[in-house]
């Protein structure tokens, strides 16, 4: 986690000085080999100039810096369709959209005596550290989940 924390405080300033915003990071080891994934994201979506752009200039900075022990593969593109919500900044761009989301723990927040970590639903807005949905299921209804209970969550496809 602190070797994610430093890479990102390496990275935001490029992808920012490209207008872009830093969606996303992962390190994983695959094989003998770890892979960087950089994600980033603009209105109106990233180009594949843009990706090389930014991953030339990661790469550069990277000779110099070094913060990745041993050898590794950076991979540089956009966070796709279902793009992930990792921010309350996140939330809020995404009213009106479709999203799924996972909780740390089984909550109810609607009452139906029914506990379950997975939510699906329109972004109404952020309240707070609250992010308000409106579920998308049978018994629909509105509910408000912290921010801090939200372990994962990415934009649905709505087709």
């Amino acid at each position: 986690m602190e070797l994610l924390t430093t890479l990102e405080k390496l990275i935001t300033p490029i992808v920012s000085d490209f207008s872009l915003e830093l969606v996303d990071l992962e390190l994983k080891g695959e094989g003998r080999r770890q892979v960087l994934r950089v994600f980033i994201d603009k209105p109106g979506g990233v180009t594949l100039d843009d990706c090389a752009e930014v991953s030339r200039e990661i790469s550069a900075l990277f000779e110099v810096e070094d913060p990745i022990e041993g050898a590794y593969v950076l991979e540089v593109s956009s966070p796709g369709l279902d793009r992930p919500l990792k921010k309350l900044r996140d939330f809020e761009r995404a009213v009106g959209k479709l999203v799924k989301l996972r909780t740390h723990e089984l909550l109810d927040p609607d009452g139906r005596g029914h506990q379950r970590k997975t939510f699906v639903g329109e972004v109404l807005g952020v309240d707070g550290t609250q992010v308000k949905l409106r579920q998308t299921d049978k018994r629909g209804g509105v509910i408000a989940l912290a921010f801090e209970a939200i372990a994962k969550a990415n934009l649905e496809l709505d087709f």
